[in-house]
């Protein structure tokens, strides 16, 4: 073996080294925040770039090992705690994070959630931790987002107990359940309200690299005539001479621009107007709501986040469990059929169809 090729093996193998090294030297810490019902608080620290795992549990009682059935009498509070890597995020952007999933005006619960177990509440785990905890708490106060005082607690952390297996990912296990309840808590209505378009922050990973828009130059040669007129001008196709109307597949639907994940056949019904309609999005997060006052109306325009594509409207006569109507057009999207969905790229959403 040459002298050269021996340089280049240690040198690739003392990088290796020295890249364990700093892995195995980062010290992971923990951060504590009740937020109402933790299935809700898990989803937006999850997308963090720099957390490591979120896990929910009880804390700030008053005796051991309290469950599901009897922390509420315990003086417990629902809680998550989130493991992160203080070299990739810190603690004061998951206050960020943290503030923007609460009513902190509420000093009785959390939305749908009533009683001092579903309080908002900050656990601290050091002085430094408590300092940046009341910072942010005093500038969300002096923010005039809210017109009521800031109530969130902010509580030295005590013992950290895991909630059953049942309730950790609970999104992501039950995603039908999860989201009918998170609609119905209110939860979402009031942080749009509040916050608008900026519910999440700039951390989230929520896959900006992966799902991006295209030049017009790119657009043209990707999509039709049609796709490219809905999408990119506000247009919209044919009833009942489109692809996806009375498509009854299992599947989801994916913005033919981007492929950001927007809609599923389990939300899918036959709305009579002749355009693929559904009750409520796949992801929330993906979808951008604008005030259209074109045709001398004012209609409630439904755009993809990170593709930017026009995909349709929302109206409000749907059927239960949201009352929603989001009529799409076929040429905005692309369906993938359940069996395709892990060589797409999308397995996560095989859950739906189990």
């Amino acid at each position: 073996m040459s002298k050269d090729i021996l340089i280049v093996l240690f040198s690739i193998l003392f990088l290796l080294i020295m890249q364990t090294r700093i892995y195995a030297d980062t010290k992971l810490e923990k951060a504590t925040f009740a937020g109402g019902c933790f299935w809700c608080m898990e989803p937006p620290f999850e997308k963090l770039e720099g957390v490591i795992e979120v896990t929910s549990g009880y804390t700030g009682g008053n005796k051991e090992n309290p469950t599901y059935e009897s922390y509420g009498e315990t003086g417990h509070v629902e809680a998550v705690q989130v493991t992160y890597d203080p070299s990739k995020i810190t603690y004061s952007e998951l206050l960020e994070v943290f503030w923007r999933q609460i009513d902190p005006t509420d000093p009785n619960g959390q939305f749908i959630d009533r009683g001092l177990e579903y309080r908002s509440a900050i656990f601290y785990n050091n002085d430094e931790e408590k300092r940046l905890a009341e910072k942010s708490k005093e500038e969300l106060s002096k923010s005039g987002k809210f017109g009521k005082p800031i109530v969130t607690e902010i509580i030295m952390a005590s013992t950290f107990y895991k909630a059953e297996d049942y309730h950790q990912d609970y999104y992501k296990k039950n995603p039908i359940r999860y989201k009918f309840y998170r609609y119905n808590s209110g939860r979402d209505q009031f942080l749009k309200k509040i916050w608008g378009d900026k519910m999440e922050t700039k951390l989230s990973k929520n896959n900006n690299e992966k799902y991006k828009k295209l030049s017009k130059d790119e657009l043209r040669k990707k999509l039709t005539p049609l796709q490219y007129k809905v999408t990119q001008e506000e247009g919209t196709e044919r009833p009942f001479q489109n692809e996806y109307w009375d498509n009854h597949r299992d599947g989801i639907y994916v913005d033919i621009v981007s492929g950001e994940p927007l809609f599923s056949s389990v939300d899918k019904f036959d709305s009579g107007t002749g355009w693929p309609s559904f009750t409520q999005p796949l992801e929330p997060e993906n979808i951008i709501e604008k005030e259209d006052r074109s045709f001398f109306s004012v209609r409630t325009e439904v755009r993809s986040k990170n593709g930017d594509s026009h995909l349709g409207h929302v109206f409000d006569d749907g059927p239960e469990p949201t009352g929603l109507r989001y009529c799409m057009n076929s040429a905005s999207l692309r369906f993938i059929p359940k069996e395709d969905l892990e060589k797409e790229g999308y397995g996560q959403y095989k859950r739906l169809f189990e």
